[in-house]
């Protein structure tokens, strides 16, 4: 997830009004920001690069993940959506006070995760991110 650590650390890091926004055409914008703690209790971001149909933004994907430092930093996912397929999924979470890890659809987060970021860096993100930020003349 080096992409997506690349533009928070370019963003100034994660805090608790992170928002951004980064217009990329032809690609759909990607927005991330902070939310809530994750199921860890670690600071959480949501990624998302969002749609539109019929009037209502469609997340196609959605990912969240969690901000780990220790060992150095790393994002860790725990939640997956796509609306436009159906698909609504958490990877680790808390139930009834319990702590619940499914481990083979956290690989599969993971892995998601590593080719979305990898895509992420092809299509020019962290450039268009930067390009954002730069006052204009």
């Amino acid at each position: 997830m080096q992409t997506l650590l690349n533009i928070l650390k370019k963003a100034g890091g994660w805090n608790p009004s992170l928002y951004l926004k980064i217009e990329n055409s032809p690609y759909m914008p990607l927005v991330i920001e902070a939310t809530d703690s994750g199921p860890s209790g670690l600071p959480a971001i949501s990624v998302a690069h969002y749609g539109e149909q019929n009037g209502d933004l469609m997340r196609d994907p959605e990912m969240c993940f969690e901000l780990v430092t220790a060992e150095g930093s790393h994002l860790d996912p725990f939640y997956f959506r796509n609306d436009h397929i159906g698909v609504e999924q958490w990877s680790r979470t808390i139930e009834r006070g319990h702590n619940v890890h499914l481990s083979r659809l956290h690989e599969q987060h993971k892995q998601f995760a590593k080719e979305w970021d990898n895509n992420l860096r092809l299509q020019g993100f962290a450039g268009a991110f930067e390009r954002q930020q730069t006052p204009r003349a």
